[in-house]
């Protein structure tokens, strides 16, 4: 850090003092910077020595005049030091307080993050802020023994060689694996645990991935050139990667109880399924028509994934039916019919005693609603059925009828698509209609220049 002594001259205090210093010299004096420009004389320096301003090794500056004029230049190369000083703990008052803020900033935005791989992201993001770098990637332990998930990286490029797993037991990688502790390597290409795949590091550091209870993966940062890492750079980026083990940890967590969730919804969805052989993958449909639609119309996450529930459970309350109505294999009667409409109001009841599906009750008990307001069980009309239920009645009706029954066979796929278009703005939303007839799913109806009727995944 150079300091400038003619900065320190102009500095009202200090500055007063050099000069009152100089003005009751008998001898002349002369104060020049380290370029020999002059900053303050008095008198005329007829002969004397040069008094180097030093700070450390560095020259800030000489003081020319008799041998009196050296205790100036101590005062100087004295001020210039603790000028330094005071820039020091500055520069690292506002490195701390840029720390902190940088860790404070990720804990808030990942506390609520329940995905690994956006939190994988924000971490990266967060460590670009304050530390140099050319790629950075985070990785967890995979289900197979030995192996490496990738969850998120900046800068990898695909000529590098970088896969979406790798071996968890190799280089640097696998040393740190192995004794839980960050390293820096700042010259990669002389370690001996160099591998194949690093010969464009210079130089690199890798944390482990580690919560109170177990290591469960690893991050690794490094820069095409040497950059010489200090042990203040390892810290801040083992401590940006603890907060994201936590993060990912319960992230982790939170989706294994999700996929737990989901398995015991599609679970309770085939058990109903099974009730009634003839409908063989009608909620598997009846679901993929939905998020297609639901996609085609731009539903946000949330949404998708409330119309995927609902789609699954749609028919739940077919369990409150009979089974010598819901299995009749023809036409129902007046009093069966109107048995058979009460499983939407079954199913909102069962559906209603789950706490994290509530939201999904409108697209339970409202998939029979007609958009003219001739439905059941409520006689909604138009904007006053959710979305979500106005989605699954088109999917739900079409399935139905393409689909062979006991008592009738199925429509084919030209006459069932011409009965969508006859009901829009009466049993179905117009807008609804129009997004089914545009998603990619009904190019598999028809296989290449033929007209024959197909089911998904056929």
């Amino acid at each position: 850090m150079t300091i400038k002594i003619g900065k320190l001259l102009k500095k009202p205090g200090f500055g007063a003092v050099v000069r009152g210093l100089v003005d009751g010299l008998k001898e002349g004096v002369r104060i020049e910077d380290q370029d020999g420009d002059l900053l303050l004389a008095a008198g005329e320096v007829v002969s004397g020595a040069v008094y180097p301003v030093m700070v450390g090794d560095e020259l800030c500056g000489r003081v020319k005049g008799a041998p009196e004029v050296e205790a100036i230049a101590r005062l100087l190369a004295y001020e210039a030091g603790r000028e330094i000083e005071r820039r020091g703990l500055v520069t690292e008052t506002l490195h701390k307080y840029k720390e902190i803020t940088l860790l404070y900033d990720l804990v808030e935005k990942v506390a609520s993050c329940l995905d690994r791989r956006e939190v994988a992201r924000l971490v990266i993001e967060q460590a670009r802020r304050v530390i140099e770098f050319d790629r950075m990637s985070l990785w967890v332990l995979g289900r197979e023994e030995g192996g490496l998930e990738l969850l998120a990286a900046h800068g990898q490029a695909a000529e590098a060689g970088e896969t979406a797993t790798m071996r968890s037991d190799q280089g640097v990688v696998g040393s740190v694996l192995a004794s839980g502790q960050a390293e820096i390597v700042n010259d990669v290409a002389a370690d001996s645990r160099f591998v194949a795949g690093a010969a464009r590091i210079g130089s690199l550091m890798c944390a482990p991935l580690k919560t109170s209870e177990a290591i469960i993966g690893v991050s690794c940062l490094s820069s095409e050139q040497p950059v010489s890492y200090k042990a203040e750079d390892l810290k801040l980026f083992s401590t940006l990667t603890y907060q994201a083990a936590v993060a990912i940890e319960n992230a982790s967590l939170y989706e294994q109880l999700q996929e737990a969730f989901y398995t015991t919804v599609y679970t309770l969805a085939e058990t109903i399924e099974k009730r009634d052989p003839y409908t063989g993958n009608h909620t598997k449909r009846v679901m993929e028509y939905s998020l297609a639609i639901g996609n085609t119309l731009g539903l946000g996450q949330q949404d998708l994934t409330r119309l995927q529930l609902a789609a699954v459970l749609h028919d739940v309350g077919k369990i409150g039916v009979r089974d010598n109505v819901l299995l009749k294999e023809g036409p129902l009667t007046a009093e069966e019919f109107a048995q058979i409409k009460q499983h939407s109001a079954y199913g909102a009841e069962i559906v209603c005693n789950i706490k994290k599906m509530k939201d999904i009750i409108p697209g339970v008990r409202h998939h029979h609603e007609r958009f003219d307001g001739r439905g059941y069980p409520d006689g909604l009309a138009g904007e006053e059925i959710d979305l979500i239920a106005r989605i699954i009645a088109v999917a739900d009706t079409f399935d139905a009828m393409i689909t062979d029954r006991p008592y009738r066979k199925g429509l084919d796929i030209d006459t069932a698509f011409a009965e969508l278009r006859k009901n829009a703005g009466g049993q179905f939303d117009p807008r609804v209609v129009e997004a089914f007839f545009a998603t990619d799913i009904m190019e598999a109806y028809y296989s290449a220049g033929s007209r024959r009727r197909i089911m998904p995944g056929e």
